[in-house]
């Protein structure tokens, strides 16, 4: 024991030692301060009194004016007491008792994680519990309250006879958390209670019963354990429908058959899933792991909000990565399912038509060392494809009658093998002129086994489209590209600004790209192609390896950049890009009729830019689009600007697609986002959402809500639709969540309030 003090006085007659004036005790890690401090050495009892303060050695306070305990800290009597813990939860009580230096018992105590107003000490924190009596059990980790009141802003809102929660120091222990509520139009108001098993430090599980006022009793299930190199769960979840026909849309589906119900007439009313997610380090370097669901109908999760599974599209993968300074690997076998309404069958259906990929490969090598001064890279990409449905795409845009336009799928299976290498180098001359030689060489192996179905759809479309019914079983095809780009930055300072300007100019020289003349090549990852100032200097635009841009190209532009003194800054990108000779891939013929009505179609292509500018003061924005080569005319475009900063948060968004006939939008597209959010007063805010489709006069969705949030107490309260451009069927959501610091969450799940915001 270290002790100081002003004063120290023996007194041998009554056996006691009395400490008097800045009293400082340090006792097995447990410290005492006081104004004076009397140890009878009969009872071998400290009683300190005077602006008293223990801190424990597990970091709790203590603070008294008067305090009565044994020389080991563990037992005692305190009087008018305030205690702290180190996750900043306090106690506070008239009287306490602590016993076996594990259990302390507060009389007409007070307990909040709330921490005290420094201006307005005695103000009422946000919420707190009253109770005649406060058992806290440091051995089990527990906290139970007996003839308790739960005060909300001083207000008393509820009496609580008896409730127990876990010790503020502990992470993991076994009991019900705070159950939730949620409502949704098809499901009714529902009550969600879990419970909490603590089985391990290792592993756990949280089993979940939810009540539906429309669809019975959903129980869940999820099991998590953890490793040295890594963790897994795994989830389960069903219910046996008490009214499968809600989910029935009948005007937009006459036969009865939707997801969630299964066929009319169908007497199964069981729905379930189960899903697991997995991640283990093998080594420093490669990882393993997997994200599966299974489910009885394909929209489930995402109907019955499975945390976790219920994304819009949920990939299901296992996958092996490594990385390793400039190697990298990634296996993986992937399973696309689209959580939507529609059943499968339809002509809209999405699900049914998603592939296997069974597997994909990416391996990515740049040595380290340089190649003739310049800087040597490999790429190799492989991927297996198997699909059970033909996804094809029926409209009449332009062709009266006609039937397939696009082919999105190939009913069957594909496979690829690439192998690219690029080598490039760059020269600075003495007047900043930067010039990058560039080399590339790429090579494709493909084959298919095509339904068929396929095969009739394919030849239906080329006669539709005029081009030649090409498809082969199996081919192979090269790409050769030597290329130049040229750089000058310029600088240009001025008072209170630096600009940066730099015009930039490529030219690759190319062959034609091969088996393009007809519907040779199956397009799976080439699919989502856009042209605009993000894509402009790209030597090959496609998105993926099954198209490759052939003939020789030159893309001429510049960009932009510009500081200022005082905080703001802005960008720009502007160019074109022009055919130089040899076939344009984006003019030639292609299953999904990527590269039709894109800007690139003509030998000179569309220009593309984009303007964008940020200030201090939390506003920004940016107009990015294309315009026609000829007219200046509007071909797509999109707007955004966005104010952060105090009371208000605004963003705006407007986007514009011309029409694209060839892939089924005989209209243009125009849909404009705003959303806001405004502080009424400290702590409490207003925000809101809404997308509207202009041209389908449709507000696809919108939501609004309010929160309070402090360092101990957070409320949310929502309310969003969202409607379906096709049928104009409305789903509708309230939820609401509270959530106490030290004492859980109620209400809705976090995910489904935040999807309006």
């Amino acid at each position: 024991m270290l002790l100081a003090a002003d004063t120290l006085v023996y007194n041998n007659d009554n056996q006691t030692v009395t400490a008097i004036g800045g009293v400082q005790i340090d006792y097995g890690g447990n410290k005492l301060v006081a104004q004076r401090v009397v140890y009878d050495r009969n009872t071998k009892r400290l009683v300190a009194s005077g602006n008293v303060e223990i801190v424990n050695s597990d970091g709790t306070k203590i603070n008294s004016q008067h305090i009565d305990i044994t020389d080991d800290f563990a037992d005692g009597f305190v009087n008018a007491l305030r205690v702290e813990t180190p996750e900043k939860a306090y106690f506070a009580a008239e009287s306490a008792e602590r016993m076996g230096g594990v259990l302390t018992t507060f009389h007409n105590g007070v307990y909040t994680a709330c921490e005290p107003c420094e201006d307005k000490p005695d103000k009422a924190p946000t919420w707190r519990i009253k109770a005649r009596k406060i058992i806290w059990n440091g051995e089990k980790k527990t906290v139970r309250f007996e003839n308790a009141n739960f005060e909300f802003f001083g207000f008393p809102l509820a009496y609580l006879p008896a409730f127990e929660i876990a010790d503020p120091t502990v992470k993991r222990k076994s009991g019900f958390l705070i159950p939730s509520i949620g409502y949704n139009n098809r499901l009714g108001v529902g009550v969600k209670v879990p419970y909490y098993f603590a089985l391990s430090p290792t592993y756990d599980l949280t089993v979940t019963g939810s009540g539906y006022t429309k669809q019975g009793f959903l129980g869940e299930a999820e099991w998590r354990q953890r490793f040295n190199n890594g963790q897994y769960t795994l989830k389960l979840a069903g219910i046996n429908q008490q009214d499968p026909g809600a989910f029935r849309d009948f005007a937009a589906f006459p036969g009865g058959y939707n997801v969630n119900s299964g066929p009319a007439g169908d007497p199964n009313k069981f729905r379930g899933m189960m899903g697991t997610k997995g991640q283990f380090a093998i080594n420093p370097r490669w990882d393993f792991g997997w994200d599966i669901l299974l489910q009885t109908d394909k929209n489930f999760s995402r109907t019955y909000t499975i945390e976790g599974y219920n994304d819009a599209v949920h990939q299901s993968s296992v996958y092996l990565t490594g990385l390793n300074d400039r190697n990298y690997f990634d296996v993986r076998a992937m399973r696309f399912q689209v959580q939507e309404n529609t059943p499968d069958g339809n002509v809209a259906s999405r699900s049914d038509k998603q592939p296997w990929v069974l597997p994909s490969l990416d391996y990515a090598y740049i040595p380290d060392m340089s190649v003739a001064g310049g800087q040597l890279s490999f790429n190799v990409n492989a991927r297996i494809i198997r699909r059970d449905d033909l996804d094809q795409a029926y409209f009449t845009p332009y062709v009266p009658g006609s039937g397939v336009q696009r082919v999105r799928g190939i009913e069957g299976e594909s496979g690829r093998l690439t192998a690219e290498a690029e080598w490039k180098r760059t020269f600075t001359t003495d007047g900043g002129l930067q010039l990058t030689p560039l080399l590339a060489l790429q090579g494709d192996v493909d084959y298919l086994n095509a339904s068929s179905a396929s095969l009739t759809a394919v030849n239906q479309m080329a006669t539709n489209v005029g081009a030649a019914d090409d498809m082969r079983s199996s081919f192979a095809r090269y790409m050769a590209t030597a290329g130049l780009e040229m750089r000058w930055p310029v600088l240009f300072s001025m008072t209170g600004s630096s600009h940066i300007v730099e015009p930039m100019a490529q030219v690759f020289m190319r062959p034609n790209e091969q088996y393009v003349g007809g519907l040779a090549v199956p397009n799976e990852d080439a699919q989502s192609f856009v042209f605009d100032a993000t894509t402009l200097f790209e030597r090959d635009k496609f998105s993926g390896y099954d198209r490759v841009e052939g003939g020789s190209r030159a893309n001429v532009g510049f960009r932009y950049s510009g500081a200022y003194d005082n905080g703001w800054g802005t960008n720009a990108i502007f160019g074109q890009s022009y055919q130089l000779g040899g076939r344009n891939s984006f003019d030639s013929p292609d299953l999904v009729n990527a590269g039709a009505d894109s800007g690139l179609e003509t030998s000179t292509s569309d220009y593309v830019g984009l303007v964008g500018f940020s200030s201090p003061s939390g506003f920004s924005g940016s107009l990015s689009g294309r315009f026609d080569e000829q007219t200046f005319e509007v071909r797509r475009a999109e707007v955004k600007a966005a104010y952060s900063g105090l009371p208000v948060s605004l963003s705006a968004k407007y986007a514009f697609i011309q029409a694209q006939p060839l892939y089924g939008f005989t209209t243009d597209r125009h849909e404009v986002t705003l959303g806001a959010s405004t502080h009424l007063a400290e702590n409490w805010r207003v925000f809101g959402t809404g997308t509207y489709d202009l041209q389908q006069s449709v507000l696809v969705k919108d939501g609004v809500g309010f929160a309070y949030n402090d360092s101990c107490f957070t409320y949310l309260m929502t309310y969003s639709e969202s409607r379906d451009i096709n049928t104009k069927e409305v789903s509708q959501n309230v939820g609401f969540n509270l959530s106490f610091r030290t004492l859980g969450d109620f209400g809705s799940s976090q995910s489904s309030i935040d999807s309006i915001q």
